[in-house]
């Protein structure tokens, strides 16, 4: 059996790339300090002894070093990941995200991992009036959680470079899906909504709602995580579903699958650092057999069934 360490394992992304890994029959290990991470979303597999958890942080070398013995994969996920809190104090932002980043190519290096994957973010691109984003454009970062994710994309190929280590940098465009949090105030669009609508409450919508998004679903984002691991293709890849929506559509779509109709969305302010429209250019990804499976209709409906049936609803 192949070892993978999946650092962040216990958030919503990261738990489903262990997920995936159990079902090829690797031996995973998550390191997490649980800062974002639930350790509910692992508890099964820890329980039952097919992961093994680590309770320790991408900012210390030894938490590192200790995960990392024998591995074959890195799996990169931990992260700040919120443009909101990272205006808001870019710092930590900045410790986790590229300096966290940092350390963890350090310690994959010394370990003698055979190939680190990185979850990067379609923010990198900004707001660029050009689409679809694709991986030849040059960034344009409008926000502190921006910068600290390129410059670990930039750290991450100097890896490949200089150390013949091995990396992937998979750019994220909007992933959603079961297992995100829907309770803190920097959460993602689609588990807010769900939890308003659900307590009877209106969304709210930052700006006119005519904004464009490229919806992923988390479970085509953990298959294209293994199979970028399992190739011998590096670099920088788009991973999206190519195709956009308005967050005005959303919003309907949202309100119909959950039979609340009669509340409608209200509208503030632009935030800083959002962009306005966003699509992803996929076909670079497809070196490594990357086909998205769901469509934002099928995610919708599997993520609303897994809210009604959580504590989060």
């Amino acid at each position: 059996m192949k070892k993978a360490v999946v650092t962040g394992g216990a958030g919503f992304i990261g738990s489903h790339i262990v997920e995936n890994l159990l079902g090829k029959n690797y031996d995973v290990t998550v390191l997490d300090n649980l800062s974002t991470g639930r350790i509910s979303n692992i508890s099964s597999w820890v329980k039952d002894g097919s992961v093994e958890f680590v309770q320790g942080s991408i900012t210390n070398p030894r938490d590192l070093k200790k995960a990392f013995a024998g591995a074959n994969y890195v799996f990169h996920e931990a992260a700040i990941p919120s443009v909101p809190k990272s205006i808001k104090r870019p710092r930590p932002s900045h410790d986790a995200n590229a300096t966290g980043t940092l350390n963890v190519l350090i310690a994959a290096r010394d370990a003698g991992v055979e190939k680190l994957v990185y979850a990067s973010s379609s923010s990198a691109y900004g707001d660029t009036p050009t689409l679809p984003k694709s991986e030849d454009m040059a960034p344009n970062p409008l926000s502190p959680y921006a910068v600290s994710k390129l410059a670990a994309e930039y750290y991450c190929s100097v890896f490949t470079g200089v150390y013949g280590l091995p990396t992937a940098s998979l750019r994220y465009f909007n992933v959603y899906g079961p297992r995100q949090d829907p309770n803190s105030p920097y959460a993602a669009v689609i588990p807010i909504f769900l939890r308003l609508l659900q307590n009877g409450q209106s969304p709210v919508i930052f700006g006119d709602g005519e904004q464009t998004r490229d919806f992923t679903f988390v479970k085509d984002v953990a298959e294209a995580n293994v199979r970028v691991a399992e190739s011998s293709a590096t670099g920088i890849f788009n991973l999206g579903n190519s195709q956009r929506i308005t967050l005005n559509e959303l919003t309907n779509k949202i309100r119909e699958i959950t039979g609340h109709t009669d509340i409608k969305p209200v509208y503030q302010s632009p935030r800083p650092g959002d962009i306005k429209h966003s699509l992803a250019d996929i076909s670079k990804a497809k070196v490594f057999g990357y086909d998205p499976k769901y469509g934002i209709d099928e995610g919708l409906k599997e993520t609303c069934a897994y809210f009604l049936s959580t504590e989060f609803a």
